[in-house]
């Protein structure tokens, strides 16, 4: 498109084009526009025109948008947010605000975070709902940006370390990260496990039988990919998707799970526990929070990041 046929362009367009792309269906983002669907219809004819691209070809019963339409579309949606945001800024105010923040995050992180968070909420924030939903993945990107939940919160250093080389390379980059706490891993087993007694070397540690927390189901974690780096393996035998669930089954079997030490207490039976330091290098425990810029509770989100960080304060302060 040149410069003259973009000065040429009715900008309404692109609402239409972002609200199709995030529905799927040009009869619901009329719906979510007040429009008709003929005039959600013609918006995306002249748009499509003007373009020289389909964007959208029908599938079914909806609409599958061509790879001009998803390379455009991130674009779109940031500018329209940031239009939005700096025409007009939204003011928050925690007392008064009646609205549901989504949080996705796993049980360890729930666990740390979420008991000291309450009494916040109940002081300053009494109409404001709080909504945990599972992690189920170490890129939640897609979550953030399908508006399924306002923030997740966990461990995402390869999601990091793309955000980071975007930004350096000077492409657009949608999302915006907070570091809330930094922890470390420790293999966890029961009191009277065999090896419970003894310093837990690489050999012995390469040769129990082990359970694995991951989120996807996939049965291989960063652990595995340290011990690849030196050449060895472990095996693993069962996978659970819970840090809760990992503890109570080491403490009624011979497996070995990996916990966050500053889950241990949080587990209720540490008593039943025993903790070892891992017996090789491994990254350690930076929890982040991570959110879209264009969230849908955008305006709420400073005031829930300071939320977190004092409730991160308190949890490690007992």
């Amino acid at each position: 498109m040149s410069p003259q046929d973009f000065r040429a362009l009715d900008l309404n367009l692109l609402r239409v084009f972002d609200a199709v792309m995030a529905e799927g269906s040009l009869t619901r983002a009329a719906d979510k526009l007040a429009l008709t669907q003929p005039a959600v219809s013609n918006a995306m004819r002249r748009l499509r025109d003007a373009l020289g691209d389909e964007l959208l070809v029908r599938q079914g019963h909806g609409v599958q948008p061509t790879p001009r339409a998803l390379t455009l579309w991130p674009i779109v949606r940031d500018a329209l947010g940031n239009l939005q945001q700096s025409l007009a800024p939204a003011h928050f105010d925690p007392a008064t605000a009646s609205i549901t923040l989504v949080l996705a995050m796993a049980d360890a992180t729930a666990g740390t975070l979420v008991p000291n968070l309450v009494p916040i909420l109940e002081r300053e924030a009494p109409h404001i709902s709080i909504r945990i939903v599972p992690l189920t993945t170490r890129d939640p990107r897609g979550l953030l940006d399908a508006e399924s939940a306002d923030m997740a919160v966990g461990h995402f250093p390869a999601v990091l370390a793309d955000l980071t080389a975007r930004a350096q390379s000077g492409a657009l980059v949608p999302h915006e990260h907070r570091r809330l706490y930094d922890g470390e891993y420790v293999a966890v087993m029961r009191k009277s496990h065999p090896l419970a007694l003894m310093p837990l070397t690489l050999e012995h540690y390469c040769a129990a039988r082990h359970l694995l927390v991951s989120f996807s189901g996939r049965a291989y974690g960063f652990i595995d990919e340290a011990l690849a780096a030196l050449g060895r393996e472990r095996h693993i035998v069962l996978t659970v998707n819970q840090y809760a669930t990992a503890a109570r089954v080491v403490t009624q079997s011979d497996l070995v799970t990996v916990l966050p030490r500053h889950f241990v207490p949080i587990t209720g039976i540490q008593h039943q526990l025993q903790v070892h330091p891992l017996p090789l290098e491994v990254q350690a425990v930076h929890v982040d929070a991570l959110w879209h810029k264009r969230g849908p509770n955008r305006p709420a989100y400073e005031w829930l990041l300071q939320a977190l960080n004092r409730a991160t304060l308190k949890a490690f302060s007992q």
